[in-house]
């Protein structure tokens, strides 16, 4: 097996050179796209040519739109299977990250000449209306536990499934999907097509690609460090009962008009939102126990701008993708290095610049330096003691 690996940059490589249609080069057009990222100019290709595809890139270079054009692309070129048989399963990690992909597919199949019915199936909401939407579903994206359900209610059949993609395959294996996932792999069509994309390249990540993959192409896209080189970053060392007010100071501050918020635990994040709010900041908390309708309509209003703040776990952070996101807030550290920079991550995508603010006590500054090294960055510090905040 032959490890091919690009730097993370554009090539100036336009989209009509990589074989799509017109239709989504139109679509491409329409949604601003101009020139391929490192992972879509190798991919796309590889995917158009039905090889299996072992994709690590960083959250927010693209991974996605790398796998869902070429497939789009190929459906045009297959007799598509109806009577609940779907052709493409993708297997994703959270209700907001199945979401998110059900999205993007939606917005590159418009004007496609063969239409194509997509459907996102997950837990947390009424199983009976997505067994009754599953009728002509061509392209099924799923969390693993839902989609057992519905097999085992035989609401769906996986014998025509000509391509599986894990997205996020790194995070489904963290999350404990590992039986769950080898369960719905037994039961696929021998002869596929496997594509799997990852944050990261860990011995699960190799032993799920051993497993899965025939020959595939692997694309290791390099430079994270550079990657964050869009994002400031600046961390204020506040004790934790100056952090609430001093949270509230910065949001006003910096007149932040969109900013995300992390915490560690779904209480934590609850009682920012309630503190916020008795200050008339309009807030909203986004965790495993909201329902997935209050999910849904947050994450939905704060990508529109209608919501000033959200306010997450760490959890919740894998389906929330905005191009232009200007601040992100580290109320309180995450214990790993990874995910501070997937949490900070979330702004400075695209090329635009964003800001990173970590509010730090002194009990986590070794913590702090940890964090920085394995990131190869300092972070600016301020003593935020001796800010005047009122």
């Amino acid at each position: 097996m032959i490890l091919f690996t690009f730097t993370v940059k554009y090539s100036h490589m336009l989209f009509s050179s990589l074989g799509l249609s017109s239709a989504l080069l139109k679509n491409l057009v329409d949604q601003n796209f101009t020139e391929p990222t490192a992972i879509q100019e190798k991919s796309i290709p590889a995917i158009l040519d039905k090889q299996d595809v072992l994709g690590i890139a960083k959250t927010g270079s693209g991974k996605t739109a790398g796998y869902v054009l070429p497939i789009l692309m190929n459906l045009q070129q297959t007799l598509l299977v109806k009577n609940r048989q779907a052709n493409v399963l993708v297997l994703v990690p959270t209700r907001e990250l199945a979401e998110q992909v059900k999205d993007i597919f939606k917005t590159f199949s418009k004007n496609l000449l063969q239409p194509v019915k997509i459907l996102a199936v997950y837990g947390g909401v009424s199983i009976n209306p997505q067994m009754m939407a599953l009728q002509g579903v061509s392209i099924l994206v799923a969390t693993p536990g839902r989609l057992l359900e519905l097999l085992n209610s035989n609401a769906v059949h996986l014998s025509a499934i000509e391509t599986l993609v894990l997205d996020e395959a790194d995070k489904m294996l963290n999350l404990g999907f590992k039986e769950e996932m080898n369960k719905i792999i037994s039961l696929l069509p021998e002869k596929r097509q496997n594509i799997l994309f990852s944050a990261t390249l860990s011995n699960d990540i190799q032993h799920i690609h051993q497993l899965l993959l025939k020959t595939p192409e692997v694309i290791k896209i390099e430079g994270e460090e550079n990657s964050l080189a869009s994002i400031k970053q600046v961390a204020y060392i506040v004790s934790n009962e100056r952090k609430g007010p001093f949270l509230r100071y910065l949001i006003n501050h910096y007149q932040m008009k969109q900013v995300l918020i992390f915490a560690s635990s779904v209480h934590q994040v609850d009682a920012i939102v309630n503190k916020l709010k008795k200050n008339n900041i309009e807030a909203k908390a986004i965790h495993s126990k909201k329902s997935q309708g209050s999910r849904t309509e947050s994450l939905a209003h704060f990508k529109s701008g209608k919501l000033r703040v959200l306010v997450a776990t760490d959890l919740m952070a894998r389906g929330i993708d905005i191009s232009f996101l200007p601040f992100v807030i580290n109320y309180e550290l995450p214990r790993s290095p990874k995910d501070y920079i997937h949490r900070i991550g979330r702004t400075g995508r695209a090329d635009a610049k964003g800001d990173a603010i970590s509010l730090v006590n002194a009990d986590e500054l070794d913590h702090f330096g940890v964090i920085q090294k394995k990131m190869g960055k300092q972070v600016e510090l301020i003593d935020g003691e001796q800010i005047k905040i009122n």
